[in-house]
């Protein structure tokens, strides 16, 4: 499974999910792409990631599967990454 994770600098929402991400990826290893909203805006813009940020987008193959928006909390975060992998 491939992560395309779009964060800012100035998304304080951002900061907390990567502390989260790091997490989930130590227990579910995973191809993570990182783009920076403003950094990355040519490629970012290909995922049409809105305005609410942080955004994972979770692929399988070239197939988007699921898309997580905004700031999650851990127990959720995990629950939607578990269901994903099983």
């Amino acid at each position: 499974m491939r992560v395309v994770k779009i964060n800012a600098v100035w998304c304080s929402g951002c900061l907390v999910m990567n502390r989260l991400w790091k997490k989930v990826i130590q227990k579910y290893p995973m191809e993570t792409i990182e783009l920076d909203y403003d950094m990355d805006e040519e490629e970012v813009s290909k995922y049409a990631p809105g305005d609410v940020l942080p955004v994972l987008i979770f692929f399988e193959g070239d197939q988007e599967i699921f898309r997580v928006v905004g700031e999650k909390k851990e127990k959720e975060l995990f629950s939607i990454v578990e269901g994903l992998v099983d």
